[in-house]
């Protein structure tokens, strides 16, 4: 009698704390589709565009629903945008979500963080996401994002540490599914993380992946980048969630688009270097063609490939 009390406790804490998070944060108005890719695996798209857009709806997040609780797999860009997964989230389950798993640490996927650690799930990042926490360039961005998403940004939102790091390759068991975290390194961050979702042959790349756009580089070791995408065996996948586009059931037509774009960057911008042409007339010169129509490339191409000569410039020096 008495267990059957706790447990009724339990539960009637937990609906009261879901109830009261509902309406904790400014609702967002965005359309959010929760899309199942496996028996368990699900996961939101974001829309493509520059990070401000939408609402900061720009990045997929992943849900993955095991017996012992709901696995979330990035936290998108605000509070608000949270809440509302959460709101997909009870669509397909009332499990509670008990962990929260980061590719990597940009804005865009760490934001709404914080709405599931007042929630009490186990927050996990690859090692390395200390070096951005630790930045000043985190803090800027914040700033600039209370601005620029206010208020589904504001001055209530902050950073959001995470009680676990996975310094090269883990595996955790939630309930009956198996969860394989591996560490790629400052790829696309200062620390990115596949999540391979073993009984379900799905795997989570997150920005190491781009599909249908032009991604953001930032400043990425983009060599670094190209040898994770060559080492990626994509055989035995049943489907691939980027960190922005739509999944593929075809993993390695995801890979290509990015390894073919990060691949065009480097052969292009290498050679200017090497002919000590300046970078004006190396952008020029190459015949974007092959990438001008997809989303993004207005805000991002040319920034990326300014990126991509200044470092190659510096693996020049270095080698």
């Amino acid at each position: 009698m008495k267990y059957v009390m706790n447990l009724l406790l339990l539960m009637v804490l937990g609906l009261l704390t879901a109830t009261a998070q509902a309406g904790k944060y400014p609702p967002s108005t965005v359309s959010m589709t929760l899309q199942q890719v496996s028996d368990r695996c699900y996961y939101v798209q974001g829309e493509a565009g520059t990070a401000i857009e939408n609402e900061g709806f720009i990045s997929n997040a992943g849900v993955v629903v095991t017996e012992a609780g709901v696995v979330v797999i990035d936290a998108l860009g605000s509070p608000s945008l949270a809440q509302l997964l959460m709101e997909r989230i009870r669509e397909v389950t009332d499990k509670p979500v008990v962990k929260v798993i980061l590719t990597h640490y940009h804005a865009d996927h760490v934001f709404g963080l914080q709405y599931f650690k007042e929630m009490g799930a186990e927050i996990i990042a690859p090692d390395g996401a200390e070096k951005y926490l630790e930045s000043p360039a985190s803090k800027e961005r914040l700033e600039e994002r209370r601005f620029s998403l206010e208020p589904w940004v504001n001055e209530d939102t902050r950073l959001v540490w995470p009680e676990r790091f996975v310094e090269k390759h883990d595996v955790i068991q939630v309930g009956d599914t198996i969860f394989e975290m591996t560490v790629i390194g400052d790829a696309h961050s200062d620390a990115d993380m596949t999540i391979y979702v073993k009984s379900e042959n799905v795997l989570y790349s997150g920005d190491v992946i781009f599909e249908g756009r032009i991604p953001f580089l930032g400043s990425s070791n983009t060599r670094l980048w190209l040898e994770t995408l060559k080492r990626m065996d994509s055989g035995d996948l049943k489907a691939l969630v980027p960190g922005h586009g739509p999944h593929q059931e075809a993993p390695v037509k995801a890979i290509g688009l990015t390894y073919r774009y990060l691949a065009f960057l480097r052969e292009k911008m290498g050679e200017a270097v090497d002919e000590l042409v300046p970078f004006d007339e190396a952008y020029a010169e190459a015949d974007w063609s092959g990438f001008r129509d997809l989303p993004a490339f207005d805000a991002a191409n040319r920034r990326n490939a300014y990126q991509v000569y200044l470092s190659m410039q510096n693996e020049a020096f270095a080698d």
